[in-house]
């Protein structure tokens, strides 16, 4: 964080701005990020086409080891993956990586592909629920997530207004994987996915967006996000309570940290505490807001704080653009203790890896 306003002041020194820009980033509550270039090279600009040069060769070198973690985790190997969704929202490439990794990796040749490539911090939770989705339809199948942002590759020295410097001190990089599973196999823990739902609200499709000039992708963000709570919160509240729950009582949440005040007043309006969201905290204090690997990271966290006991209720919710919520209700089993024999876990979430933080 230090490094980030220090460079901030010398790039954007005497911008009538800057003051505000300096505080807003100070009170992000992100401490330090994972860039995939040395932060000297990050504050050039060598050109959209070389950015995305970049962009494709790191996604290549980085995505197998996190991807061969997640199937490790999941008891799977590549050959047992039916379909794999790829979300990323900072690079271009067609055909998607989704090509390049079963070409390489192993997948079988009729895998299917599901790229998502503009919901944003939203697509984490797109994935899941659309992996839940397909292995609804086939409860054989297993599904092969994968998130791969690299946020930085989108920062403009030229942007000085608010929204830009906010973003340039909030974003981070961040490759994740994880796999959702049709059917239990011994020892697999996870959360078992049991519906999801998706909200927009009405006429904030400019509040979140890129504008696509000869420069790249340039993040605009409209200083009313923040407040996006509290018209999402009730829609969090009735997917709870049409599925026999009351959100404000649930054994673990697991959401989009899009910024502190994103948290804060989720926890207000759900009427619960702030610790709740923990997981989704110490996600943005230790890589910033890595976009759609956001809610990967949290699960992971989840996972590695200790074992819940099967039954457990939670929710999985993504924010992003539109504005759109991806959500989940899921409820927690524990393979180690040979309960999913009792509890057949169709879409389980075997525990997640968030990959190699750059």
């Amino acid at each position: 964080m230090e490094q980030t306003l220090e460079f901030a002041r010398e790039a954007h020194a005497g911008k009538p701005q800057l003051p505000l820009a300096l505080r807003l980033i100070a009170n992000t509550g992100v401490r330090k990020r994972h860039l995939v270039q040395p932060v000297e090279r990050t504050l050039d600009h060598p050109g959209f086409e070389e950015r995305n040069r970049i962009y494709e060769t790191e996604s290549k070198k980085r995505c197998p080891e996190a991807i061969e973690e997640a199937l490790a985790n999941a008891l799977l190997r590549a050959e047992d993956i039916d379909a794999i969704i790829y979300v990323s929202c900072t690079g271009f490439m067609m055909p998607s990586l989704t090509a390049w990794l079963i070409n390489t990796m192993g997948f079988r040749y009729d895998t299917r592909q599901l790229p998502i490539a503009q919901l944003g911090c939203a697509a984490g939770g797109a994935a899941i629920n659309r992996a839940h989705d397909f292995c609804t339809a086939h409860p054989d199948g297993n599904v092969l997530i994968v998130s791969c942002e690299m946020c930085s590759l989108c920062y403009q020295p030229d942007a000085d207004d608010v929204g830009a410097l906010l973003s340039d001190g909030l974003f981070g990089d961040a490759v994740a994987a994880a796999v959702v599973r049709g059917r239990p196999g011994p020892g697999v823990t996870g959360v078992r996915l049991r519906r999801n739902a998706s909200y927009l609200i009405p006429n904030t499709e400019e509040w979140i967006s890129y504008a696509v000039r000869g420069t790249g992708f340039h993040f605009q963000l409209d200083r009313r996000v923040p407040g996006t709570m509290e018209p999402l919160a009730p829609v969090l509240r009735d997917l709870a309570a049409d599925h026999g729950w009351n959100a404000a009582d649930l054994d673990f949440y697991i959401v989009h940290a899009g910024g502190p005040r994103i948290l804060d007043d989720l926890a207000r309006y759900l009427g619960v505490e702030h610790s709740v969201f923990r997981h989704s905290r110490e996600t943005l204090t230790e890589y910033g807001n890595i976009a759609s690997a956001v809610v990967l990271d949290a699960l992971r966290r989840r996972f590695e704080e200790g074992p819940l006991p099967t039954g457990a209720t939670g929710v999985i919710a993504g924010f992003g653009p539109g504005i759109t919520a991806e959500m989940a209700l899921g409820t927690w089993v524990d393979g180690t203790a040979g309960e999913h024999r009792k509890h057949p876990v169709a879409g389980a979430v075997p525990r997640p890896y968030a990959g190699r933080t750059m």
